[in-house]
């Protein structure tokens, strides 16, 4: 009996090891993730071909050229200080001055101008060339230490224009023209007239500004020393050294941007 007991107490001790490992569950296997591929890395690529797609830094551009206009018409008038007839005595002369001009680059360019001064200049009587002299022959003895003449003058000159155009308002200018002159003064006394005509070289030099209206108009102020060297029939020829002021407007061309195939062919949003 107790050799039965044993083998039941046995078989029971069995059951319950194998039930206790049956109900203990077993640890799950542990797993590495696969490494996570960075965003930016693209699976294809390798890290130097990356870098080799970042454009490089560009070296530092150029400013823009600002665009400038084509052609220039200038409008103005005109007042000059002048010594036309050598006489040791200014003369005050308005007038007037016009020129055309043709800019080849933005700041150099070719010009034709053309003016005229008139008034009146007092002469001295003790200097009166090239007019007679009082009891000469002719004899001319107007009354008085000056005598007035009626002055006329014109002048035709071609040359250079210079301009820096770097400023939005503002755009500075020179010019160096050359050409020819002529001067025309008639006197009056004692029921006598007088007329004397010369011509001769003119040179100007000088320069001003510009000031921007819009894209078509400007004012343009400028101050040039106008020397000529006038020959008359009697006097010969001698240099005449003049100043003028000139102001007046400046009408340019405007060149309107053309249209491309891709601007016609856009779709407004």
């Amino acid at each position: 009996m107790r050799k039965y007991l044993g083998v039941v107490i046995g078989v029971a001790a069995l059951c319950v090891m194998s039930w206790a490992q049956a109900t203990t569950p077993a640890p799950a296997p542990t797993q590495t993730p696969p490494p996570a591929q960075s965003p930016a890395q693209a699976p294809d690529q390798t890290p130097e071909a990356q870098t080799a797609n970042i454009p490089a830094p560009t070296a530092n551009q150029a400013a823009p050229v600002r665009p400038y206009p084509r052609l220039e018409l200038f409008l103005g008038g005109t007042y000059a200080k002048t010594g036309f007839f050598n006489a040791g005595h200014w003369a005050g002369l308005p007038g007037w001055d016009a020129s055309f001009g043709i800019n080849a680059t933005n700041w150099i360019g070719v010009v034709v101008e053309g003016g005229q001064y008139f008034g009146t200049s007092k002469i001295p009587q003790a200097t009166p060339a090239p007019f007679p002299t009082c009891g000469g022959s002719p004899s001319f003895c107007p009354p008085g230490p000056f005598f007035n003449v009626d002055t006329r003058e014109y002048n035709f000159l071609f040359g250079v224009q210079f301009a820096r155009r770097k400023y939005e308002r503002w755009t500075p200018i020179g010019e160096l023209l050359y050409g020819h002159q002529g001067v025309r003064g008639r006197a009056s006394a004692q029921g006598e007239t007088f007329t004397e005509v010369g011509s001769g070289r003119a040179v100007v030099a000088g320069g001003g500004f510009d000031r921007k209206i819009n894209e078509r108009f400007a004012l343009r102020f400028k101050a040039d020393y106008f020397q000529t060297a006038t020959a008359f029939p009697a006097f010969g020829k001698k240099k005449q050294d003049n100043f003028r002021f000139s102001v007046g407007l400046v009408i340019r061309n405007v060149h309107k941007k053309k249209r491309k195939l891709e601007d016609e062919t856009q779709v407004e949003p």
